[in-house]
């Protein structure tokens, strides 16, 4: 839960151009700005929240035009030279600078034709300063992305939005606040981590929250807000006829109390650990529809006390909205698919549409809780998908393991407690986690519709991360 939620990323135009065109042609900067403000920024609007003042042509003034991006919480740097510009001016900048750099190489005019003039040629010669920028920064050790387009090409602004996309998300992943409830399942290893290096590395920060408060919490919460939220369960979703108004409000109880929790440490993402629920006799249940929905309001999900598969859901979220944690279960080879699922979480804003998500009590109790358990038993919508898993490779790198699925067009199955769905991989299954198995997939990992893998890939680099396609 982001502290100064956009909805967009918000960017930085550095506009650059040549001192010795204010000798030599006064009205050139003025003009390359009034089409940067006609045609470049209404373009960029729907796309990211742009910072532009004005272009800038000396050391002094890049370096200004880069702090005050800087000042203002820019996810990223867009660098479009909208004459030639000598790379020395901006260099230093942009060396020191950790915003992402993007250097667009785009223009006002279309064609170069018959009637193509002295003046035209002015007014659209970024090309090389383009050129002459990237090989000093390449000399100088600055990453940076670089896209070639024409505002009036087809999917001009794809490559664009998608970087913007990536930055704004590294940038919250490095400001995120992750909590755990209980403890991390022993001897799972695939997300054991030193909190040191996730500090320093992805910039996420932690903190541990009582399973005690969860309890008193609980116990003590506002019967109005109980009713309402039990109110809300009758009329969102299809409540199994066996569920007593008990189970209903120990339900909300639960909810209440980890929402609270979470929205008071102003938490991005959160895991808990199911064993440590039943340690305590005076548990009302495991907050199993809490999870779900909080998922489904953008808030990262990780189980099993995994505080890497809470950051990696809640990363894919702010990518590719929306996203879920999961995990896969079952081989089932015949249908080529792997089904999914958890003991009780899953995003429910991704359920199907159509029909109201049934919520049911679990058969058995998976830990000693006073009441029964209850689960959204989601079954995702179908339609292309990417499986995604953040994890830690080797030498302690991190890595994204990245596949193009499709969510079948199956479930949800009547008597299945839990959140299910199957996923088809877009080779043979075998091949497949096979595949993923040798890249270090660990065994939790988050699901978005649509295909983020041109985005992971942007993100990756950002992060100086591995990306693995299986």
């Amino acid at each position: 839960m982001e502290r100064s939620r956009r909805d967009r990323p918000s960017v930085g135009l550095l506009a650059l151009t040549l001192e010795l065109y204010e000798a030599l042609s006064p009205s050139l900067r003025a003009e390359r700005e009034a089409w940067l403000r006609r045609a470049v920024l209404p373009a960029l609007e729907p796309v990211a929240e742009v910072h532009f003042e004005s272009a800038v042509f000396r050391r002094e003034d890049v370096e200004a035009a880069v702090l005050r991006f800087e000042a203002d919480g820019c996810d990223a740097l867009l660098v479009v030279l909208v004459t030639y510009s000598p790379s020395q001016i901006a260099l230093p900048a942009l060396k020191r600078t950790r915003l992402p750099i993007l250097v667009w190489n785009t223009q006002e005019l279309l064609a170069v034709g018959e009637g193509f003039t002295g003046k035209d040629m002015s007014a659209n010669h970024g090309v090389h300063g383009t050129q002459d920028l990237c090989n000093v920064l390449l000399r100088s050790g600055v990453d940076f992305a670089y896209v070639t387009s024409h505002l009036d090409d087809p999917g001009a602004l794809d490559e664009v939005q998608r970087f913007f996309t990536a930055a704004a998300a590294v940038r919250r992943l490095g400001g995120a606040r992750l909590g755990i409830l209980g403890y991390p399942f022993p001897g799972m290893g695939d997300f054991a981590l030193d909190t040191t290096q996730m500090v320093a590395t992805l910039g996420c920060e932690w903190t541990a929250m009582p399973m005690q408060e969860y309890i008193s919490r609980a116990l003590n919460a506002d019967a109005a807000r109980v009713a309402q939220l039990v109110g809300d369960y009758r009329e969102s979703y299809s409540v199994a006829d066996d569920l007593t108004e008990a189970d209903l409000e120990a339900t909300a109880r639960a909810e209440i109390s980890l929402c609270d929790m979470v929205a008071e440490r102003r938490l991005d993402a959160f895991t808990y650990q199911f064993m440590a629920f039943g340690e305590d006799e005076r548990t009302p249940t495991v907050p199993f529809v809490g999870a779900s929905r909080l998922m489904a309001r953008g808030i990262g999900f990780g189980g099993e006390g995994d505080l890497i598969a809470a950051a990696g859901a809640a990363f894919l979220n702010w990518l590719q909205p929306p996203a879920s944690f999961t995990e896969m279960f079952t081989v089932d080879f015949t249908g080529n698919a792997v089904f999914m699922s958890h003991m009780g979480e899953a995003n429910v804003a991704m359920a199907r549409p159509g029909r109201k998500v049934p919520l049911v009590a679990r058969p058995s109790k998976i830990t000693r809780t006073r009441e029964r358990q209850l689960t959204l038993a989601t079954a995702f919508e179908p339609g292309p998908a990417t499986l995604v898993a953040l994890t830690l490779g080797p030498c302690g790198r991190w890595r994204f393991v990245a596949s193009a699925v499709t969510i079948a067009d199956w479930g949800p199955l009547d008597g299945m407690h839990v959140p299910h769905c199957k996923l088809q991989p877009a080779g043979d299954v075998r091949d497949f986690l096979t595949a993923y198995a040798r890249a270090g997939g660990p065994h939790h990992n988050a699901v978005c519709f649509g295909d983020a893998r041109a985005a992971l890939r942007t993100a990756a680099r950002l992060l100086k991360a591995d990306y693995c396609e299986v």
